[in-house]
């Protein structure tokens, strides 16, 4: 039954990993869009969360920080029941390939172990609440678990056959697997979603675009595996958190709907794109042209070569479309990264460099 949850009260929601990059920006969003919900954010802070992120909502009386921890069961049982928790937003994960090569235990302990803590609470107290019809749990999840795709597929869709190829995306597709059984096997309302490269502000320096921004930024070599010829399908944020606020509203229980920016761009292509635009934009670079510090390294074990996203689903069925392009995405990216030194210079730790030193 494909009920629109607008048309009730007000959602009061549980959002995991909500300092984090996805995470936060949903929290903004949510908060601007929705003044009248409460949300309680349950965050870990590990070294890719972070408080500052939500600064401008702290005096927010509909806003809660919580730190902890998603496999905390007492934890989650007790914020659930103590704030009358309608929707979980689990956005909590530990969500870098190169991590999940260097240390896989902490991507199972999250991502499996944390997804099922969440899941099993979220039952048992929905069937306090006599199964309402007003709960949802949303899974928000990654197109790395479909694995990879040759020049000539086509690109993922909802019944794309899973074969995940790093550790992390092997966690991922395990933490889907139990929202869909949970749905399938006890009734309980939840849906995946599945997106494609999310990039935009708050994003932790590892990542691709910003750390190519802020290497730029520095005058430091712009390290590109192997050919740089793999492919993503790139998605702003910003269209992210619209479609999850969509899929929120209008999704059908048991679902899941793929989220894709229709922005398929070659590694090399995108670095370049990048070099261009701070060229524009940051008149006093280290280093001009930026693109000399483009640096080829060997490439990351088992890579996947290609993403893609067919996001026709979320379209012809709860009318959602990605409305920034890859130039326009970009362009508000790298200028936010310019703007904002003293957010993302305390984050090259010796820790960060370390694990930077080891990748690299």
């Amino acid at each position: 039954m494909n009920e629109d949850r607008s048309t009730r009260r007000a959602r009061r929601l549980l959002v995991t990993g909500g300092a984090g990059f996805i995470g936060s920006n949903f929290v903004l969003h949510w908060c601007e869009k929705h003044k009248s919900d409460r949300l309680i954010i349950l965050d870990l802070l590990t070294y890719a969360g972070n408080r500052n992120n939500l600064a401008s909502l702290e005096e927010n009386e509909n806003f809660r920080f919580v730190r902890g921890d998603i496999c905390d069961r007492s934890l989650v049982d007790k914020l659930l029941a103590e704030e009358e928790i309608n929707t979980v937003a689990h956005f909590a994960a530990e969500s870098h390939v190169d991590r999940s090569i260097l240390g896989p235990d902490a991507f199972i302990q999250t991502n499996v172990v944390g997804s099922f803590t969440l899941l099993e609470s979220f039952r048992q107290y929905w069937l306090k609440k006599g199964r309402s019809t007003d709960f949802l749990f949303l899974h928000v999840s990654t197109d790395e678990v479909y694995g990879s795709l040759n020049p000539e597929d086509p690109p993922f869709s909802e019944t794309t056959p899973y074969a995940p190829n790093s550790p992390y995306s092997a966690s991922k597709a395990g933490s889907d697997h139990l929202a869909r059984a949970y749905y399938h096997t006890y009734g309980l309302p939840t849906i995946i979603t599945n997106c494609s490269n999310n990039y935009g502000p708050y994003h932790f320096p590892e990542k691709l675009i910003p750390l190519m921004s802020i290497n730029i930024l520095l005058g430091k070599p712009l390290p590109v595996y192997g050919d740089g010829q793999n492919i993503r399908d790139w998605l702003y944020v910003g269209d992210h958190c619209s479609a999850l606020d969509v899929v929120i509203y209008k999704g059908k229980p048991g679902e899941t709907y793929n989220i894709g920016g229709n922005n398929e761009v070659k590694n090399i292509d995108l670095v370049n794109k990048i070099c261009a635009i701070a060229d524009e934009l940051a008149p006093n670079l280290p280093v001009r042209p930026a693109r000399e510090l483009i640096t080829f390294v060997k490439d990351r074990p088992g890579h996947d070569r290609r993403y893609a996203i067919n996001a026709t689903k979320i379209k012809t069925e709860l009318g959602w479309t990605p409305q920034e392009t890859v130039e326009g995405g970009l362009r508000k990216t790298i200028q936010w990264y310019i703007n904002n030194p003293d957010w993302w210079q305390p984050l090259l730790t010796p820790e960060y460099q370390e694990y930077y030193r080891q990748v690299y």
